[in-house]
Protein backbone atom coordinates (compact mmCIF):
# COMPACT_ATOMS: atom_id res chain seq x y z
CA UNK A 1 0.00 0.00 0.00
CA UNK A 2 1.30 3.24 -0.98
CA UNK A 3 2.32 5.80 1.76
CA UNK A 4 -0.28 8.38 2.45
CA UNK A 5 0.45 11.86 1.53
CA UNK A 6 0.05 14.98 3.74
CA UNK A 7 -1.64 18.22 2.59
CA UNK A 8 -1.79 21.23 4.90
CA UNK A 9 -5.23 22.92 4.78
CA UNK A 10 -5.42 26.74 5.37
CA UNK A 11 -9.32 27.59 6.16
CA UNK A 12 -10.21 30.43 8.72
CA UNK A 13 -13.90 28.49 8.63
CA UNK A 14 -14.16 24.48 9.76
CA UNK A 15 -16.75 22.58 11.18
CA UNK A 16 -18.75 25.75 11.54
CA UNK A 17 -22.42 24.04 11.39
CA UNK A 18 -24.77 26.13 8.70
CA UNK A 19 -21.75 28.17 7.00
CA UNK A 20 -21.64 27.92 3.36
CA UNK A 21 -17.32 28.66 3.74
CA UNK A 22 -17.12 25.90 6.22
CA UNK A 23 -19.18 23.32 4.39
CA UNK A 24 -16.89 23.51 1.63
CA UNK A 25 -14.09 22.46 2.84
CA UNK A 26 -15.23 20.32 5.90
CA UNK A 27 -17.31 18.02 3.14
CA UNK A 28 -14.14 17.57 1.18
CA UNK A 29 -12.45 16.12 3.78
CA UNK A 30 -13.50 12.41 3.64
CA UNK A 31 -12.91 12.20 0.03
CA UNK A 32 -9.30 13.22 0.61
CA UNK A 33 -8.94 10.74 3.12
CA UNK A 34 -10.55 8.15 0.95
CA UNK A 35 -7.95 9.06 -2.20
CA UNK A 36 -5.01 8.46 0.00
CA UNK A 37 -4.30 12.00 1.44
CA UNK A 38 -4.25 12.58 5.35
CA UNK A 39 -5.41 16.51 5.89
CA UNK A 40 -3.84 18.69 8.32
CA UNK A 41 -5.92 21.49 9.32
CA UNK A 42 -5.22 24.82 10.71
CA UNK A 43 -8.62 26.95 11.34
CA UNK A 44 -9.90 29.81 13.21
CA UNK A 45 -11.67 28.10 16.70
CA UNK A 46 -14.86 29.29 15.45
CA UNK A 47 -16.10 25.91 14.52
CA UNK A 48 -15.68 22.53 16.46
CA UNK A 49 -12.55 20.56 16.65
CA UNK A 50 -12.65 18.09 14.32
CA UNK A 51 -11.74 14.68 16.39
CA UNK A 52 -11.15 12.35 13.18
CA UNK A 53 -7.88 14.23 11.47
CA UNK A 54 -5.08 16.28 12.49
CA UNK A 55 -6.84 20.15 13.60
CA UNK A 56 -4.91 22.92 15.03
CA UNK A 57 -7.52 25.76 15.97
CA UNK A 58 -6.06 29.36 16.17
CA UNK A 59 -7.01 32.84 17.81
CA UNK A 60 -5.97 36.12 15.82
CA UNK A 61 -3.41 38.61 17.09
CA UNK A 62 -5.70 41.68 16.62
CA UNK A 63 -8.90 42.73 18.43
CA UNK A 64 -11.20 43.51 15.68
CA UNK A 65 -10.45 39.44 14.84
CA UNK A 66 -10.87 37.95 18.55
CA UNK A 67 -14.06 40.01 19.24
CA UNK A 68 -15.18 38.58 15.49
CA UNK A 69 -14.47 34.65 16.57
CA UNK A 70 -15.18 34.96 20.18
CA UNK A 71 -18.62 35.79 18.60
CA UNK A 72 -18.82 32.43 17.00
CA UNK A 73 -17.41 30.59 19.91
CA UNK A 74 -20.37 32.05 22.58
CA UNK A 75 -23.16 31.89 20.51
CA UNK A 76 -21.93 28.11 20.20
CA UNK A 77 -21.46 28.10 24.04
CA UNK A 78 -23.89 30.12 25.18
CA UNK A 79 -27.73 29.20 24.06
CA UNK A 80 -29.10 31.58 26.53
CA UNK A 81 -29.65 34.50 24.53
CA UNK A 82 -29.08 37.54 27.21
CA UNK A 83 -26.31 35.03 28.94
CA UNK A 84 -24.15 35.58 25.38
CA UNK A 85 -25.35 39.63 24.90
CA UNK A 86 -23.74 40.37 28.69
CA UNK A 87 -20.54 38.09 27.83
CA UNK A 88 -20.04 39.40 23.82
CA UNK A 89 -21.29 43.07 25.25
CA UNK A 90 -18.19 42.73 28.21
CA UNK A 91 -15.65 41.07 25.85
CA UNK A 92 -16.55 43.61 23.05
CA UNK A 93 -15.59 46.61 25.94
CA UNK A 94 -12.76 45.47 26.82
CA UNK A 95 -11.41 45.32 23.73
CA UNK A 96 -12.66 48.72 22.50
CA UNK A 97 -9.74 51.01 22.92
CA UNK A 98 -6.91 48.42 20.78
CA UNK A 99 -9.92 47.94 18.15
CA UNK A 100 -10.45 51.68 17.62
CA UNK A 101 -6.73 52.07 17.74
CA UNK A 102 -6.59 48.93 15.39
CA UNK A 103 -9.23 50.46 12.67
CA UNK A 104 -7.05 53.56 13.14
CA UNK A 105 -3.97 52.05 11.72
CA UNK A 106 -5.49 48.56 9.85
CA UNK A 107 -8.15 48.73 8.54
CA UNK A 108 -9.00 45.25 6.85
CA UNK A 109 -11.46 42.79 6.67
CA UNK A 110 -11.79 41.71 10.92
CA UNK A 111 -10.13 38.39 10.26
CA UNK A 112 -6.83 39.27 8.82
CA UNK A 113 -4.84 39.26 11.59
CA UNK A 114 -5.84 35.00 11.65
CA UNK A 115 -3.18 35.51 9.05
CA UNK A 116 -0.20 35.78 10.66
CA UNK A 117 -0.87 33.43 13.15
CA UNK A 118 -1.74 30.60 10.30
CA UNK A 119 1.36 31.32 9.40
CA UNK A 120 3.60 30.98 12.01
CA UNK A 121 1.55 27.73 13.12
CA UNK A 122 2.46 26.12 9.56
CA UNK A 123 5.83 27.05 8.96
CA UNK A 124 6.52 25.04 12.49
CA UNK A 125 4.51 22.40 10.82
CA UNK A 126 5.98 22.31 7.70
CA UNK A 127 9.60 22.09 9.09
CA UNK A 128 8.67 19.20 10.97
CA UNK A 129 6.54 16.97 8.64
CA UNK A 130 7.03 18.58 4.74
CA UNK A 131 3.40 18.38 3.68
CA UNK A 132 3.06 17.77 -0.28
CA UNK A 133 0.47 20.23 -1.00
CA UNK A 134 -0.28 23.38 1.27
CA UNK A 135 -3.55 23.97 0.03
CA UNK A 136 -5.64 27.74 1.12
CA UNK A 137 -9.65 27.43 0.90
CA UNK A 138 -11.78 30.73 1.69
CA UNK A 139 -13.85 32.32 2.73
CA UNK A 140 -11.55 34.99 4.57
CA UNK A 141 -8.89 36.21 2.53
CA UNK A 142 -6.41 35.21 5.51
CA UNK A 143 -5.85 32.20 4.35
CA UNK A 144 -4.39 32.65 1.28
CA UNK A 145 -1.99 35.27 2.46
CA UNK A 146 -0.75 33.07 4.56
CA UNK A 147 -0.55 30.49 2.29
CA UNK A 148 1.19 32.39 -0.58
CA UNK A 149 3.74 33.11 2.38
CA UNK A 150 4.33 29.58 3.40
CA UNK A 151 4.44 28.37 -0.73
CA UNK A 152 7.42 30.75 -1.24
CA UNK A 153 9.36 30.41 1.79
CA UNK A 154 9.58 26.51 1.48
CA UNK A 155 9.42 26.16 -2.52
CA UNK A 156 5.99 23.42 -1.59
CA UNK A 157 3.28 23.31 -4.37
CA UNK A 158 0.37 25.65 -3.55
CA UNK A 159 -3.54 25.25 -4.30
CA UNK A 160 -5.51 28.38 -3.83
CA UNK A 161 -9.34 27.82 -3.88
CA UNK A 162 -10.91 31.46 -4.10
CA UNK A 163 -14.83 30.99 -2.95
CA UNK A 164 -16.09 34.51 -4.11
CA UNK A 165 -14.31 37.22 -6.05
CA UNK A 166 -12.16 38.84 -4.67
CA UNK A 167 -12.25 41.85 -7.24
CA UNK A 168 -15.49 43.94 -6.69
CA UNK A 169 -15.94 46.19 -9.79
CA UNK A 170 -16.51 49.74 -8.10
CA UNK A 171 -15.04 49.26 -5.12
CA UNK A 172 -12.37 50.95 -3.18
CA UNK A 173 -10.54 51.28 0.00
CA UNK A 174 -7.98 49.05 1.90
CA UNK A 175 -10.12 46.16 2.47
CA UNK A 176 -10.09 45.87 -1.53
CA UNK A 177 -6.48 46.96 -2.27
CA UNK A 178 -5.66 44.30 -0.45
CA UNK A 179 -7.72 41.49 -2.19
CA UNK A 180 -6.65 43.35 -5.44
CA UNK A 181 -2.72 42.45 -4.75
CA UNK A 182 -3.48 38.79 -2.72
CA UNK A 183 -5.19 38.27 -6.12
CA UNK A 184 -2.08 39.67 -8.39
CA UNK A 185 0.16 36.88 -6.01
CA UNK A 186 -2.49 34.31 -6.26
CA UNK A 187 -2.52 34.31 -10.11
CA UNK A 188 1.74 34.46 -10.10
CA UNK A 189 2.49 32.09 -7.53
CA UNK A 190 0.07 29.10 -7.15
CA UNK A 191 0.57 26.12 -9.11
CA UNK A 192 -3.19 25.80 -8.84
CA UNK A 193 -5.46 28.23 -8.63
CA UNK A 194 -9.67 27.65 -8.93
CA UNK A 195 -12.37 29.24 -9.05
CA UNK A 196 -16.04 28.27 -8.62
CA UNK A 197 -17.89 29.84 -11.45
CA UNK A 198 -16.56 30.33 -15.23
CA UNK A 199 -16.96 33.94 -15.30
CA UNK A 200 -15.06 34.65 -12.33
CA UNK A 201 -12.03 32.36 -13.76
CA UNK A 202 -12.22 34.37 -17.16
CA UNK A 203 -12.44 38.23 -15.00
CA UNK A 204 -8.95 36.99 -13.37
CA UNK A 205 -7.51 35.56 -16.30
CA UNK A 206 -8.29 38.84 -17.75
CA UNK A 207 -6.54 40.92 -15.19
CA UNK A 208 -3.78 38.84 -14.55
CA UNK A 209 -2.68 36.89 -17.97
CA UNK A 210 -0.20 35.27 -16.20
CA UNK A 211 -2.30 33.07 -14.45
CA UNK A 212 -2.95 31.32 -18.20
CA UNK A 213 -3.92 27.35 -17.61
CA UNK A 214 -2.80 27.36 -14.34
CA UNK A 215 -6.14 28.75 -13.44
CA UNK A 216 -9.24 26.71 -12.91
CA UNK A 217 -12.95 27.02 -13.01
CA UNK A 218 -14.42 23.83 -10.76
CA UNK A 219 -18.03 23.60 -9.14
CA UNK A 220 -18.04 22.77 -5.70
CA UNK A 221 -21.48 21.00 -5.19
CA UNK A 222 -22.75 19.43 -2.07
CA UNK A 223 -23.42 15.09 -1.04
CA UNK A 224 -26.15 14.01 -0.54
CA UNK A 225 -27.59 14.63 2.51
CA UNK A 226 -27.41 11.50 5.13
CA UNK A 227 -30.15 12.14 6.92
CA UNK A 228 -33.39 9.73 5.85
CA UNK A 229 -35.26 11.59 3.35
CA UNK A 230 -38.61 11.79 3.45
CA UNK A 231 -41.16 11.71 0.65
CA UNK A 232 -43.09 15.07 -0.08
CA UNK A 233 -46.49 14.93 1.09
CA UNK A 234 -48.88 17.92 0.11
CA UNK A 235 -49.83 19.81 3.02
CA UNK A 236 -52.89 22.39 3.68
CA UNK A 237 -50.96 25.40 2.81
CA UNK A 238 -48.42 26.31 -0.11
CA UNK A 239 -44.71 26.88 1.52
CA UNK A 240 -42.39 28.78 0.10
CA UNK A 241 -39.04 28.19 2.11
CA UNK A 242 -35.66 30.71 1.88
CA UNK A 243 -33.08 29.65 3.34
CA UNK A 244 -29.86 31.35 3.58
CA UNK A 245 -28.68 34.87 4.20
CA UNK A 246 -30.63 38.05 3.60
CA UNK A 247 -28.75 41.77 3.26
CA UNK A 248 -29.98 44.34 1.44
CA UNK A 249 -28.27 43.88 -1.75
CA UNK A 250 -30.24 40.21 -1.93
CA UNK A 251 -33.72 40.87 -0.35
CA UNK A 252 -36.89 39.74 -0.33
CA UNK A 253 -38.28 42.82 -2.12
CA UNK A 254 -38.88 41.46 -5.34
CA UNK A 255 -41.00 38.25 -3.84
CA UNK A 256 -42.98 40.13 -1.48
CA UNK A 257 -44.22 42.37 -4.55
CA UNK A 258 -45.14 39.41 -6.72
CA UNK A 259 -46.99 37.59 -3.84
CA UNK A 260 -49.25 40.87 -3.23
CA UNK A 261 -50.00 40.83 -6.71
CA UNK A 262 -50.49 37.30 -6.89
CA UNK A 263 -53.08 38.02 -4.21
CA UNK A 264 -55.03 40.96 -5.61
CA UNK A 265 -55.88 38.31 -8.57
CA UNK A 266 -56.69 35.85 -5.90
CA UNK A 267 -57.65 37.04 -2.95
CA UNK A 268 -58.25 33.27 -1.66
CA UNK A 269 -54.37 32.82 -1.68
CA UNK A 270 -53.61 35.13 1.33
CA UNK A 271 -55.32 31.88 3.59
CA UNK A 272 -53.35 28.95 1.79
CA UNK A 273 -49.29 31.20 0.88
CA UNK A 274 -46.63 30.38 3.46
CA UNK A 275 -43.43 32.14 3.12
CA UNK A 276 -41.03 30.87 5.42
CA UNK A 277 -36.96 32.03 6.47
CA UNK A 278 -34.56 30.62 7.80
CA UNK A 279 -31.19 31.19 8.36
CA UNK A 280 -31.10 34.96 8.98
CA UNK A 281 -32.69 37.72 10.29
CA UNK A 282 -34.57 40.11 8.02
CA UNK A 283 -32.87 42.99 5.99
CA UNK A 284 -34.51 46.21 6.22
CA UNK A 285 -35.75 46.35 2.71
CA UNK A 286 -37.09 42.78 3.34
CA UNK A 287 -38.84 44.01 6.54
CA UNK A 288 -40.38 46.85 5.38
CA UNK A 289 -41.33 45.15 1.68
CA UNK A 290 -42.99 42.52 3.52
CA UNK A 291 -45.17 44.49 5.82
CA UNK A 292 -47.36 44.62 2.85
CA UNK A 293 -48.77 40.66 2.89
CA UNK A 294 -51.17 39.96 4.97
CA UNK A 295 -50.35 38.64 8.89
CA UNK A 296 -49.56 35.75 9.38
CA UNK A 297 -48.13 34.83 5.76
CA UNK A 298 -44.55 35.32 6.62
CA UNK A 299 -42.83 32.92 9.41
CA UNK A 300 -39.19 34.05 10.18
CA UNK A 301 -37.85 31.04 11.63
CA UNK A 302 -33.97 32.36 12.40
CA UNK A 303 -31.33 29.92 12.25
CA UNK A 304 -31.49 26.02 13.07
CA UNK A 305 -28.95 25.04 15.56
CA UNK A 306 -28.02 21.66 16.74
CA UNK A 307 -31.02 20.06 18.69
CA UNK A 308 -29.52 19.29 22.50
CA UNK A 309 -32.52 16.37 22.98
CA UNK A 310 -31.97 14.63 19.58
CA UNK A 311 -28.30 15.47 18.75
CA UNK A 312 -29.67 16.55 15.39
CA UNK A 313 -27.06 19.26 13.67
CA UNK A 314 -28.64 22.85 12.71
CA UNK A 315 -27.79 21.31 9.05
CA UNK A 316 -29.27 18.17 9.38
CA UNK A 317 -33.04 19.81 10.45
CA UNK A 318 -32.56 22.50 7.74
CA UNK A 319 -32.10 19.54 5.37
CA UNK A 320 -35.24 17.97 6.80
CA UNK A 321 -37.11 21.50 6.54
CA UNK A 322 -36.17 21.62 2.49
CA UNK A 323 -37.41 17.70 1.74
CA UNK A 324 -41.39 18.91 3.45
CA UNK A 325 -41.85 22.89 1.57
CA UNK A 326 -43.50 23.36 -1.42
CA UNK A 327 -41.38 25.67 -3.22
CA UNK A 328 -37.91 26.37 -2.86
CA UNK A 329 -36.53 30.58 -2.88
CA UNK A 330 -32.98 30.80 -4.13
CA UNK A 331 -31.90 34.63 -3.79
CA UNK A 332 -28.82 35.21 -6.01
CA UNK A 333 -28.26 39.12 -5.15
CA UNK A 334 -28.11 41.81 -7.60
CA UNK A 335 -24.39 43.04 -7.28
CA UNK A 336 -21.74 43.33 -10.66
CA UNK A 337 -19.75 40.42 -8.61
CA UNK A 338 -23.31 37.75 -8.89
CA UNK A 339 -22.39 37.19 -12.52
CA UNK A 340 -19.33 35.48 -11.50
CA UNK A 341 -20.90 33.81 -8.14
CA UNK A 342 -23.10 31.13 -7.76
CA UNK A 343 -24.60 30.64 -4.27
CA UNK A 344 -23.59 27.54 -2.24
CA UNK A 345 -27.01 26.98 -1.42
CA UNK A 346 -27.98 25.65 -4.81
CA UNK A 347 -25.86 22.72 -4.46
CA UNK A 348 -28.02 21.71 -1.08
CA UNK A 349 -31.14 23.21 -2.49
CA UNK A 350 -30.62 20.70 -5.57
CA UNK A 351 -30.82 17.35 -3.41
CA UNK A 352 -33.89 18.45 -1.80
CA UNK A 353 -35.42 17.71 -5.37
CA UNK A 354 -38.32 20.12 -5.02
CA UNK A 355 -39.24 23.03 -7.35
CA UNK A 356 -36.46 25.79 -7.14
CA UNK A 357 -37.52 29.53 -8.28
CA UNK A 358 -34.07 31.30 -8.41
CA UNK A 359 -33.93 35.13 -8.72
CA UNK A 360 -30.69 35.39 -10.89
CA UNK A 361 -28.36 38.20 -11.85
CA UNK A 362 -27.20 38.16 -15.30
CA UNK A 363 -24.99 34.29 -14.58
CA UNK A 364 -25.60 32.43 -17.75
CA UNK A 365 -23.64 29.18 -16.16
CA UNK A 366 -26.62 29.27 -13.14
CA UNK A 367 -29.24 29.83 -15.25
CA UNK A 368 -28.08 26.85 -17.22
CA UNK A 369 -27.54 24.34 -14.86
CA UNK A 370 -30.65 25.49 -12.94
CA UNK A 371 -32.54 25.04 -15.98
CA UNK A 372 -30.73 21.78 -17.13
CA UNK A 373 -32.63 20.05 -14.31
CA UNK A 374 -35.85 21.46 -14.65
CA UNK A 375 -36.00 23.99 -12.26
CA UNK A 376 -36.98 27.90 -12.71
CA UNK A 377 -34.56 30.56 -13.33
CA UNK A 378 -35.63 34.48 -13.51
CA UNK A 379 -33.89 37.87 -13.41
CA UNK A 380 -33.70 38.81 -9.97
CA UNK A 381 -34.98 42.20 -10.81
CA UNK A 382 -38.13 41.04 -12.41
CA UNK A 383 -41.07 40.98 -10.43
CA UNK A 384 -43.52 39.73 -13.64
CA UNK A 385 -41.04 36.73 -14.26
CA UNK A 386 -41.38 35.93 -10.17
CA UNK A 387 -44.70 35.98 -10.11
CA UNK A 388 -45.17 33.87 -13.41
CA UNK A 389 -43.19 31.32 -12.09
CA UNK A 390 -45.35 31.24 -8.45
CA UNK A 391 -48.40 31.36 -10.19
CA UNK A 392 -47.80 28.12 -12.11
CA UNK A 393 -46.21 26.52 -9.54
CA UNK A 394 -48.98 27.21 -7.29
CA UNK A 395 -51.43 25.96 -10.11
CA UNK A 396 -49.52 22.87 -10.34
CA UNK A 397 -50.17 22.69 -6.30
CA UNK A 398 -53.73 23.03 -6.43
CA UNK A 399 -54.07 20.45 -9.06
CA UNK A 400 -51.81 17.53 -7.15
CA UNK A 401 -48.91 17.66 -9.56
CA UNK A 402 -46.09 19.20 -7.57
CA UNK A 403 -44.03 16.34 -7.09
CA UNK A 404 -40.51 15.55 -6.02
CA UNK A 405 -38.35 16.00 -9.20
CA UNK A 406 -36.96 12.47 -9.02
CA UNK A 407 -33.38 13.80 -10.69
CA UNK A 408 -29.97 13.69 -8.22
CA UNK A 409 -27.85 16.39 -8.15
CA UNK A 410 -25.04 15.65 -10.81
CA UNK A 411 -22.76 18.56 -9.16
CA UNK A 412 -21.30 16.40 -6.31
CA UNK A 413 -17.85 16.73 -3.54
CA UNK A 414 -16.96 13.30 -4.69
CA UNK A 415 -16.29 15.18 -8.30
CA UNK A 416 -14.74 18.35 -6.90
CA UNK A 417 -12.32 16.73 -5.19
CA UNK A 418 -11.32 14.33 -7.69
CA UNK A 419 -10.25 16.77 -10.05
CA UNK A 420 -8.67 18.74 -6.65
CA UNK A 421 -6.88 16.11 -6.13
CA UNK A 422 -5.60 15.74 -9.95
CA UNK A 423 -4.75 19.14 -10.57
CA UNK A 424 -2.56 18.85 -6.84
CA UNK A 425 -0.88 15.74 -7.67
CA UNK A 426 0.04 17.41 -10.87
CA UNK A 427 1.53 20.36 -9.37
CA UNK A 428 3.50 18.52 -6.67
CA UNK A 429 5.10 16.49 -9.91
CA UNK A 430 5.67 19.54 -11.95
CA UNK A 431 7.72 21.02 -8.39
CA UNK A 432 9.46 17.97 -7.97
CA UNK A 433 10.21 17.44 -11.62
Amino acid sequence: MAAREEWLILSHAFNMDGRAASHTITDKIPHLLRQGITPIVISAVTGRRDANIEHHQLLPLSPAGLRFDLRHVLRRKLTNRIAYNVVLGLVSLLLLPFYIVEKLIEDREPHWSWGPAAYLRGARIIRKRRPAVIYSTGGANSAHWAAEKLARRFDLPWIAEIHDPMGIAGAEGPRQQFAYELEGRICDRADVAIWFTEEALAVARARHPALAERGHAMVPGADAPHVERIPYRRGAKFVIGHFGSLSPTRHLGVVAQALQRLIVQDPALAGILRLEIYGSDLDSISREALRGLPAGMVETKGRLERDPATGESGRDRVVRRMNAVDCLLLLHGTEPFCAEYIPSKMYEYLWARRPIVALVWRNPQMTRMLNELGHIPVGADDVNAVEGALAALITRWRDGELVDSGKPSPYTVQAAVDQLVAWGREAAARRRG
